[in-house]
């Protein structure tokens, strides 16, 4: 049985078992059958492949593997996962990835008497039965357990090859250590490296060492994007060495170093992409620098650099300022008169390469606010509020420069109490920081923050940005009219399209109709430039679907 409303992402009864169908002007939505255990949320769509959808989903803090059908999206099989022991020492669980078609659960534990903290990797059938052996991937030296450090992933573009890299602090070493290891779809070690660097912080100010990002292009070749900066008091410069490390196949993975000359600005974050015709991008923030060698630390702009990996030159480094405009939307038009800077509150969520050779980027407002704990010692829990509000959307023309530039106005949060709390992905200990992944912690999904952020929409040509919002900000596009999204169980979703010139056209359901199903944007899988396979859910309902974009 369907029903197609118009407008509307929705299930209008909850007795339906069969998949139906919606649309939101031209993007529709499918979903399979109702999935009966409402605690055990979907927390990440893996992948698909061999006619079937894999997606991890947490219960009580146990995982478990759920089978999907990819016809009618219906539930095949669910297993728990319960990675083997090492040493008589149980695993935790880090993350699990479809490669190539073959599954694998990857799991840590630290070793207290070796200070060792070990990474393995298990098989899983095509059942979702996991393998009785670990592989071992990782054996990272470390200082102490509380500075054992974090795994970071990137996986291929092609999902056929897994980039794993481990930092940690030795702080009475004065040193950072970094492990970066390329694994196949079998696990298979094909690239390892491992540096340790020592902080030279005592006669140099404002010292800081980042690792800012890497990346795995389609020929498997590995890059490391590193800032290390300080300031010369005597001088009044800000010294800064912002270089990529780049270790390519075809040369054996022998390090090659490509120097980014930077002067009067200082790098506040960095993400690669890799582009067409074998080319590497970086794209960032940056600050200004004072006249005694301070940066200012509050957003200038967005640049670019460009580097070319046949020869290692960088053809282009270009630093594109907020225009006045995109600041009176953030700011305020007394403040934007006055030429403030904006306050360095936004992660950049998504790099898209353009059909053109330009790029856009989407930068959203976000913060983490830890309140106080309560209880006694591990029964202590402690509210955390995960605020993702407006983006900053910036498209750059193929030479770096700005094309356009404009805000998607929206307000969101959400709190989730925790018995712990950790940052997933960010680390940062005196001078020395990791900014490989900012994100929500999969241990927190599930419990509403993946209702918050958005999921763009990259196709034929034109720019989509789909989100949950208040039925009050109907047609609503100014930063200073929307109100806060309340209640995510009662969000609408919005569309926001965008012309070449960067104008928005706002597409809202033509009524809020009750019981309609609210998109997880945290949690879906991109099958094309135009297919996602998403995860929608209200009060008792849970389902899997499929979301297009149509003409």
């Amino acid at each position: 049985m369907k029903k197609v409303l118009l407008a509307a992402m929705l299930f209008v009864a909850s007795t339906f078992t069969v998949s139906a169908q919606y649309s939101l002007e031209n993007l529709s939505m499918s979903y399979g059958e109702e999935l009966k255990d409402n605690d055990n949320k979907i927390v990440k769509i893996v992948g698909e492949a061999n006619g079937k959808i894999y997606a991890l989903a947490l219960k009580n803090k146990t995982y478990s593997l759920k089978i999907f059908g990819s016809e009618k999206m219906n539930l095949i099989s669910e297993n728990p996962i319960k990675i083997p022991e090492v040493k008589d020492k149980e695993v935790d669980f880090e993350e699990i990835f479809l490669l190539n078609d073959k599954l694998h659960v990857i799991g840590s534990v630290y070793d207290k008497k070796q200070k060792v903290f070990r990474l393995v990797g298990t098989e899983v059938s095509e059942k979702g039965v996991l393998s009785s052996k670990n592989q071992t991937l990782f054996q990272a030296e470390v200082e102490s357990k509380s500075k054992r450090g974090n795994f970071y992933f990137r996986q291929s573009n092609d999902e056929g090859a897994l980039l794993i890299m481990h930092t940690s602090l030795f702080s009475k070493e004065d040193a950072v250590k970094y492990d970066v290891k390329l694994f196949d779809e079998n696990l298979t070690n094909l690239f390892e490296y491992t540096e340790k660097v020592k902080f030279d912080d005592s006669k140099k100010k404002d010292y800081e060492f980042f690792i800012a990002d890497m990346e795995l292009n389609y020929k498997d070749d590995v890059f490391l994007v590193i800032n290390e900066s300080y300031r010369d008091s005597k001088a009044k410069e800000k010294i800064e060495k912002f270089e990529v490390l780049c270790f390519k196949k075809e040369n054996n993975y022998k390090k090659e170093i490509v120097n980014i000359d930077l002067k009067n600005n200082e790098i506040i974050n960095c993400k690669l992409l890799s582009s067409r015709n074998n080319k590497l991008q970086l794209v960032g923030f940056y600050s200004s620098v004072r006249p005694n060698g301070k940066a200012n630390k509050e957003l200038k702009g967005i640049y670019n650099a460009t580097i070319d990996l046949t020869s290692n030159n960088v053809d282009n480094f270009v630093f594109n300022e907020f225009d006045y405009e995109t600041k009176v939307k953030l700011l305020g038009e007394r403040k934007a008169k006055k030429g403030r800077d904006i306050a360095p509150r936004y992660q950049i969520t998504h790099f898209i390469e353009k059909n053109d050779g330009g790029f856009i980027i989407l930068s959203e407002y976000q913060m983490i606010v830890v309140g106080q704990s309560s209880g006694i010692g591990p029964l202590a829990v402690t509210p955390v509020n995960y605020i993702k509000n407006e983006i900053i959307v910036t498209s750059l023309k193929a030479d770096g420069t700005l094309d356009w530039s404009n805000v998607v106005a929206k307000d969101q949060d959400a709190t989730v109490t925790s018995m712990t709390y950790f940052i997933f992905g960010g680390i940062s200990t005196g001078s020395f920081g990791v900014g490989i992944y900012v994100g929500i912690p999969i241990a927190q999904m599930g419990k509403g923050p993946e209702y918050l952020g958005a999921i763009p929409i990259y196709a034929d040509g034109q720019l989509h940005i789909l989100f949950n919002d208040n039925k009050k900000n109907k047609g609503i596009t100014d930063m200073d009219k929307i109100k806060n999204l309340g209640n995510y169980n009662n969000a609408v979703p919005t569309l926001f399209s965008f012309d070449n010139n960067g104008n928005i056209t706002r597409k809202d359901p033509e009524e809020a109709i009750k019981n309609e199903l609210v998109i997880r944007p945290g949690v879906y899988y991109r099958t094309s430039s135009k297919d996602y396979i998403i995860y929608a859910s209200r009060k008792k309902q849970n389902r899997l679907g499929r979301m297009s974009l149509t003409k």
